[in-house]
């Protein structure tokens, strides 16, 4: 663990880096509470949610699998939904496969994966800090997601109605934030607003999940343009 936390110059990653990877995982809790509530309301024992946010680690896709059951779908069919939507892990595996080390800590650093972690890793320029990062936010968020799921599960023997709180909008706020200054470059926002484009555009004919895997389609755009200011 010391090796993850220090940076090139031997350094512990800098006081901003830290408070805005704990300021993430704290959200993450935050948002676990709403998913532990909504598993326990939706009649799943209050382990459940817990088990999950242990073994899967992938709130979008532990929602799916919850709201799926709750609504009367099969098992089968919330594990297929759930595995599409975390199929855009492959692309953010292509994106980070220097930081997840190498036998067993691979397997970890593969476990640890999600939107979070990544953002955070491709938002440094060293490897080694781009390791440390990921590191961090993603041990973190192995914490804070299923202790938020245990509070939740115990908040959702007493208020029912777990909507009213509004704890689902945190998620997508806290991403949009981290990846606002990436979005300064030129071709990394024309790519972001193709892909939002197209994921908006066929909302309203596709499963959910679907959308933002389709997003992806705008990478050769990126690719595009940075080919073409590399020849000028």
């Amino acid at each position: 663990m010391r090796l993850l936390w220090r940076t090139p110059k031997g350094r512990t990653p800098d006081g901003p880096l830290l408070r805005d990877i704990t300021l993430v995982c704290l959200a993450v809790g935050v948002v676990g509470l709403s998913y532990g509530a909504v598993a326990v309301t939706s009649g799943f024992a209050w382990w459940f949610p817990v088990l999950m946010g242990v073994l899967v680690l992938a709130a979008s896709s532990e929602f799916l699998f919850v709201g799926i059951i709750a609504a009367g779908g099969s098992p089968i069919t919330a594990l297929l939904a759930g595995l599409l939507v975390n199929a855009r892990h492959l692309p953010f595996g292509l994106a980070v496969p220097d930081v997840l080390g190498r036998g067993r800590r691979r397997a970890l650093g593969a476990h640890l994966m999600n939107d979070e972690t990544v953002v955070f890793a491709l938002a440094q320029d060293e490897p080694e800090c781009k390791r440390a990062a990921y590191w961090l936010c993603g041990l973190g968020i192995l914490i804070c997601w299923p202790v938020g799921a245990a509070l939740g599960a115990l908040l959702g023997g007493v208020v029912r109605d777990t909507g009213a709180l509004g704890l689902d909008a945190m998620f997508p706020a806290v991403i949009l934030a981290l990846i606002l200054p990436a979005l300064k470059d030129r071709p990394v926002r024309r790519t972001a607003l193709a892909g939002a484009a197209l994921a908006l555009t066929v909302t309203p004919f596709l499963p959910a999940g679907l959308p933002v895997l389709l997003a992806v389609a705008a990478l050769p755009l990126f690719a595009a343009k940075t080919k073409k200011e590399a020849r000028r």
